[in-house]
This record gives structure tokens, C-alpha cells and sequence, in this order.
């Protein structure tokens, strides 16, 4: 079919080899016969050969090369999608030999007529620098060109090609800053999203902090601001907005937001009720790495509203309000049963919603939250239940209040059957002793009858290490759990092993004359065990504890070593550490720097020059021209004679043309 005269049976056979690439089949054997119909005149013919082409051409390099002046050719079509074609296939034959001739390419369709063929050139300049990095003086002039372009079709291309090629050249962006911000609202979702990241970083080099004179104590206001308001009423809480950000503070000068800083927060306000979840996403880390304190809240409502999408985009946007919770939980906080959990959620997103609630709770709320965590306990789904337990322990740590009612509630999960429920209270239960030991005795004695059914290991070495830990609060206990464990020795975990040995070490220290010999025998089978670790341990804690004469002088301070006063751990939000990662980034989600990630930089302490963003208007829009136009008669001219009038060259009609009646 492909070998035919009939331009419909070569269609046929295109149509069935794209629809083979689709459904995922190799086609690439068909490479011969296709290329060899690049040079064919029907247009829906071409298209599909280029389709094709563009899919193979890395693939057949040394056939695809033999039809490159085919391609060049068809870089002068009159079509303009059989000039984009082209280069794109062009673009796709990864060979070094032919990069001048990509180079020539890319230049000339960077001046093209159509904005489609130029959008096309930037989507070729980052293929061609990934090919050749030596061309990059030459394709960052295309960029700067391409830059300058006033349509929307290029402007998300050459951004996406400005940040693969130079993102460090902020000088390119300078002259093209306030037509980007102003083209934003009309560049397709894509475009949108890699022109607001990229806004982002030039805004944090260009501009002053908003939120410098604003206490770090204040929480973000506004997060109950109405979402579909009128301009009017938005035009008028800016203003209030901005007279609060810029109240001055004491033996501070006032802080007066850059009129390009407002431009930008200004024009992407819209794109919040923007129908892609990555847009959305984009301005809301905008607003929150720019804007001031009190406008930051509007983001809020439009974050909550892409939790209704599918699992993927709600794990996504739920990463980045955990983090956004920590450093502005009022923001969030009027949407506090928008993260309440379904039973019909995933694993993943019931941990993070527990994140998000555990990071809003606060004196007030903590009440209701708590009510909800008891429901959560009650779940089929265990990792689940864990992460709620683990919950608890947080919000008790940080709300002294419920410190009391937390721990009793934890205690009676102690009871529970499942043996996972009662390992992970163990562990947190662990954690909130630390903080009130003398309180709590009776915790301690309870959790110490737990040895003989625990059999999760960092729950039995978290009992173990309590007991050791506080062994003078339980000084009957602590001698028989050791006995117990002494017999169970080779049969543990190693983590376990080594708390027993802590525990031996520790009770050999304040109650020499019931555990000498027990110590001892528990040390001996340390020092034949199969891990070095724990072999280590035990020489070391014997050397350390019993005195001989070969004992170093810290022996003399071995009671000091083990049984200081340890302070109680914090429990902190595990999206704590993120921060420094730009929101709505990959690295962010990932919680470590992927490739081609770009930091976001500091604010600067001195505002830089804001006159590098004006643009000079060319004299040739300025300048007074000449209109000529035929006048055809009347007392002011002879019929028919031409007449010069001074006007303007930019006006559609010349001001000062007299009117006729």
C-alpha cells in the first residue's frame, strides 16, 4: 500500500501504522517504505509520514539521514504544520554531524510568520543543547528573540526552552516581565504552569520580603475570605490587605510592595478557578513563597477544592498543604472537616489528611479531633490505625492539656487484640512517659506484663528500654523482667538484644545484689552472638561496669553514663524538614533534590533597580508621521488633490483629519 500510486491507499496504510504505534507495537521495520513517502504531495499523507518519523527517526538514524534534504525542503512548505513536521523530525535525528543544519533550522523558524512553527523552534532549542552544549551562546540569542514574541502559543514554549537552556540568565526576563505576567491568563495549562515557577524564582530575586515587618508570630488572616468575591470588593480588601502588610513597625522603614510584585499576584489571582489541578497548584505555591501574610489565605479554598479530584492529584496537593500547615495552620483551619477521612480513601491519602489535622490542632479544636481519631482506631486498615496512634502521641506532646487524657486513652489500647495496635501504642506510650516518668508507675508496670505476649520487636525494646530507663520507680519488676528476657536472649531481635543488655547494665548499677550473676550471664551470651554489634556492646558495657584492673578511668563514671537524665524526644511533623524545597516541585514531593531542580533564592536585603523591567518605546510608534488621503473637494482643497495631515502613525485615523459634513 505504501509502494502505491493512490494517495488514498498510502493514507490507509498510515493510518494503520499510527494506530499500531498507539496501541503500542513496533513498527519500525516500516521505516524504509515510509521515509521514502516524506516526499509525497498529499498533505494528510505528509502528516502522517511525520508523525511517524518524529516517533523513529532516533531510532533508524542512519535511514533517517539520508532523507534530510527532504526534511529542508519541507521546512519551506506553504503548510505551516508540514514546516513545524519538519523541523521536529529534524530535531528528533540525534547525530552531532548534522547540528549546524538544525542550528540554521531553528533560526529561521524562530522568525517564521506562524506562531505555531515558532512555538515548535523552542520546543527544538532544548533538544539541540541536550545534543551539542557548545551551541548554547547561539540558541540563548533564539531564546532572547523568541522572548520578545508577543503571542501566547510561543510563551510557555520558550519559557520551558529559557529554563532547560539558562535559567541563571534573569537578564533575559528583565524587558519581557510585565508581558508575560500580562499574557499569563491566555497561555494554554502547561505554558501557564512553567511561567508561573519560573516568575517565582525571578520574583524572589527582584523583590523585597512583604511579610519583613510582619511578626513571625502573626498567623495568616484572610483564609475565611470569600473565593467567588466581586472585583470591587477584592479591589478594596487588597487595598485594606496592603495598609496592614505595610504598617510600619518600630525603628523599621515601611515596607512598600514593588508595583511589578503587585502586577504579578494580581494577574495570577485568576488562574485559581483554573480547571487543571497544576495550575492551580503553581499559583498557590506562588502565593505562598510571595505573597504577604495577610493575602496568602485565598489559596486555602482553591487547595480544598482539588481534594475532590482523583487519589493522585489529592496526594499531591495533600504533600504540599502539610507543609503549608506548619508554618500557616490558620489558613486552613475554616476547612478543618475538608481532611476529615473516608473510608473509601487509600492508604496514603489517610496518612497525609492525618498529617494535615494533626498539624491544625490546637486548644480549641483538639476536642473534635481527638473524637475523630477514635473512630480512625476502629479500622480495618492497620498501617492506618498506626499512623492515627502515632497522631495521638503528637498532638499530646504538643497540647499539655490532653497530655493525661491521651496516654489513659493509649493505655486502653494496651487491651486490644491485634497485636500491632498495642506494639505502636507501646512505642508512643514510650515517648510520653519521657516527659512525666514519676507520674506514671503504674503505666510502667502495666507495659512490663506486656513482655511476655509483645512479640513486635521495637515494641519489646521500647518496654525494655522504660523499664531500664526508670528502674527505680519499679524496683521489684525490673529484676524478673531481666530473668525473663536473660532466657530469651538467643532467640530475639537484635534490637531487643541490645536493650537487654542496656537493662542488665543498668539494673547492675543500681541493684548490684540481685542481678550481678544475671548481668553477667546475659554478657557472656552477648559475646558469642553472631552479630559484631551486639558482640561490641557487651565488651564494651563489661569493661565499663565491672571493675578490674585493667579498667579505664571511665569506669569511675559509668553510673553517670548510663543513667543521666534524658530529655524527652520531640515529635515533630516528618514534613518539617521540607520546606527549603520550592512547594508544588518534584524534589518536594519526593522529600529529596531530584535532577534539574533549581533552589529558590533568599530575598534580597536591598530592593534591586526596577527600571531594568521598563521598556523603551521605538521612536518609529512615537514619531508624528505624515498621512496623506485624497480629499474630493470643498472649500478647504481643490477636488481630488492629495493633502498631508499631520497624526499619528499608530492611530487607525489621523487626529487632526477635518470632518466632512
Amino acid at each position: 500500500m505504501l509502494d502505491s500510486n493512490k494517495d488514498s491507499l498510502k493514507l490507509e496504510a498510515m493510518k494503520r501504522i499510527v494506530a499500531m504505534i498507539a496501541r503500542g507495537k513496533n513498527a519500525s521495520d516500516l521505516f524504509p517504505a515510509v521515509v521514502k513517502n516524506v516526499a509525497c504531495k498529499n498533505i494528510e499523507v505528509k502528516k502522517l509520514v511525520y508523525v511517524y518519523l518524529v516517533r523513529y527517526a532516533e531510532e533508524q538514524q542512519d535511514l533517517a539521514l539520508l532523507s534530510i534534504s527532504t526534511f529542508q525542503r519541507g521546512l519551506k512548505d506553504p503548510n505551516q504544520l508540514i514546516r513545524a513536521s519538519a523541523l521536529r523530525v529534524l530535531s528528533s535525528i540525534r547525530v552531532t554531524i548534522i547540528v549546524p543544519i538544525m542550528m540554521l533550522a531553528i533560526k529561521e523558524a524562530a522568525s517564521d510568520m506562524s506562531p505555531y512553527v515558532r512555538k515548535t523552534a523552542a520546543h527544538a532549542i532544548p533538544k539541540l543543547y541536550s545534543l551539542d552544549p557548545e551551541q548554547k551562546d547561539q540558541l540563548i540569542e533564539v531564546i532572547e528573540k523568541l522572548l520578545a514574541d508577543k503571542t501566547t502559543l510561543v510563551a510557555g514554549s520558550v519559557v520551558m526552552a529559557f529554563e532547560e537552556v539558562c535559567p541563571e540568565r534573569i537578564d533575559l526576563i528583565h524587558k519581557n516581565y510585565r508581558k508575560l505576567c500580562n499574557l499569563l491568563i491566555d497561555v494554554e495549562e502547561w505554558g501557564q504552569v512553567v511561567i508561573i515557577n519560573m516568575l517565582t524564582r525571578y520574583a524572589r530575586t527582584q523583590f523585597l520580603n512583604p511579610n519583613m515587618n510582619v511578626s513571625k508570630n502573626t498567623e495568616s488572616e484572610g483564609s475565611d475570605k470569600t473565593f467567588y468575591g466581586s472585583d470591587d470588593d477584592e479591589d478594596e480588601e487588597e487595598d485594606e490587605k496592603e495598609k496592614k502588610a505595610e504598617a510600619p513597625m518600630a525603628k523599621r522603614k515601611p515596607y512598600v510592595m514593588d508595583p511589578d510584585h503587585r502586577l504579578l499576584l494580581r494577574n495570577t489571582k485568576p488562574l485559581l478557578q483554573s480547571r487543571n489541578a497544576a495550575v492551580v497548584m503553581a499559583v498557590a505555591q506562588l502565593y505562598f513563597h510571595l505573597a504577604p501574610k495577610v493575602e496568602v489565605g485565598v489559596i486555602a479554598k482553591a487547595l480544598v477544592r482539588l481534594l475532590r479530584s482523583h487519589s493522585e492529584v489529592q496526594y499531591v496537593v495533600l504533600q504540599n498543604v502539610a507543609t503549608m500547615s506548619i508554618k500557616r495552620r490558620g489558613m486552613f483551619e475554616p476547612y478543618l472537616k475538608s481532611f476529615y477521612i473516608r473510608s473509601t480513601d487509600p492508604t496514603q491519602i489517610k496518612v497525609l489528611k492525618l498529617e494535615v489535622l494533626t498539624n491544625l490542632a490546637n486548644e480549641t479544636n483538639i476536642s473534635t479531633i481527638l473524637r475523630e481519631f477514635q473512630t480512625y482506631i476502629k479500622s480495618m486498615d492497620k498501617d492506618f490505625v498506626a499512623a492515627t496512634i502515632q497522631a495521638i502521641g503528637r498532638c499530646a506532646t504538643n497540647i499539655g492539656e490532653v497530655r493525661d487524657t491521651c496516654l489513659n486513652g493509649l493505655v486502653q489500647l494496651l487491651s486490644n487484640r491485634d497485636e500491632l495496635v498495642v506494639a505502636e501504642s507501646v512505642v508512643v506510650i514510650k515517648k510520653l512517659l519521657q516527659m512525666q516518668p514519676e507520674k506514671h508507675s503504674d503505666i510502667i508496670k502495666h507495659m512490663a506484663k506486656l513482655t511476655d505476649n509483645i512479640q513486635v520487636p521495637m515494641a519489646r525494646a521500647s518496654i525494655l528500654w522504660l523499664i531500664g530507663e526508670y528502674c527505680e520507680h519499679v524496683p521489684k519488676i525490673a529484676p524478673d523482667v531481666l530473668r525473663k528476657m536473660a532466657k530469651s536472649f538467643t532467640n530475639e531481635e537484635d534490637i531487643v538484644k541490645l536493650q537487654i543488655i542496656n537493662l542488665a547494665a543498668k539494673l547492675y548499677l543500681t541493684n548490684s545484689k540481685q542481678t550481678k550473676l544475671l548481668t553477667q550471664y546475659v554478657l557472656n551470651l552477648a559475646k558469642y552472638d553472631q552479630n559484631y554489634d551486639i558482640r561490641d556492646r557487651a565488651r564494651f558495657i563489661r569493661q565499663l561496669i565491672v571493675p578490674t584492673e585493667k579498667s579505664g578511668a571511665l569506669s569511675k563514671y559509668a553510673k553517670k553514663l548510663f543513667l543521666a537524665l534524658k530529655p524527652a524526644p520531640v515529635l515533630e511533623s516528618p514534613f518539617k524538614d521540607r520546606d527549603h524545597f520550592q512547594l508544588g516541585s518534584l524534589s518536594h514531593l519526593l522529600n529529596a533534590k531530584a535532577g534539574g531542580y533549581q533552589e529558590l533564592p533568599d530575598w534580597p536585603e536591598a530592593a534591586p533597580d526596577p527600571s531594568v523591567r521598563n521598556v523603551e518605546v521605538k521612536d518609529s510608534v512615537r514619531a508624528v508621521g505624515t498621512v496623506t488621503y485624497r480629499d474630493t473637494g470643498g472649500p478647504l482643497g481643490s477636488p481630488g488633490a492629495p493633502r498631508k495631515v499631520e497624526g499619528s502613525v499608530c492611530c487607525s485615523r489621523p487626529k487632526a483629519v477635518p470632518q466632512r459634513g
